[in-house]
């Protein structure tokens, strides 16, 4: 897409509420091509075709959990979870450039965590860069705590903050959720 397409877009989706027909659903090998444009606009080192094939393969084992997020017809993000014990591991949260900062990634979140409490998790994870500070925003509205650092995580030059929600499965969470989701439906 070219740059005056990329406005174009960007324009045409500002006009939208920024909220009023994303649909949010399993990913699908379909949606690979999708998924990895995105992924590779938003990540240093984006994951590979093979990658999102066995994430999607490990989820038909009933170990992984990938949605992707569409306005229009076309797909502007997708979130993962990974299962461990009590806990489901945000694996990724991913989300267009051109529909950043429109609360998308709120509502991916959302929903995984919603999904985690259905499955029985308990406790929510996750690894963030040092340096994104938007996403650990994002995470501590969603009760995240820092719990840990894993040096040069990341192509081996930046740390990752080991973040932890605990105890989703309480009326206290559920809570926590449906204001979120208020906030995003004003």
């Amino acid at each position: 897409m070219s740059i005056v397409q990329r406005l174009l877009e960007t324009r045409r989706l500002e006009r939208q509420a920024p909220h009023d027909d994303v649909v949010i659903e399993q990913m699908r090998k379909r949606d690979l091509r999708e998924v990895l444009a995105i992924e590779n606009q938003v990540y240093p080192k984006p994951w590979t075709p093979g990658v999102f094939q066995s994430e999607i393969d490990e989820m038909r084992s009933g170990y992984r959990n990938y949605v992707v997020a569409r306005s229009g017809g076309r797909l502007i993000g997708y979130a993962g979870l990974l299962y461990s014990g009590d806990d489901a591991h945000v694996t990724n949260i991913a989300v267009d450039p051109t529909v950043q900062r429109r609360q998308l990634a709120t509502r991916l979140l959302i929903h995984q965590a919603r999904f985690a409490i259905r499955q029985g998790f308990r406790n929510l994870t996750l690894e963030v860069r040092a340096s994104n500070r938007a996403a650990q925003e994002l995470y501590r509205r969603f009760g995240f705590v820092p719990a840990g650092i894993r040096k040069n995580y990341y192509e081996g030059v930046e740390d990752a903050i080991v973040m932890w929600c605990h105890d989703i499965d309480g009326e206290g969470y559920s809570e926590r959720l449906r204001s979120l989701e208020a906030g995003i439906a004003r």
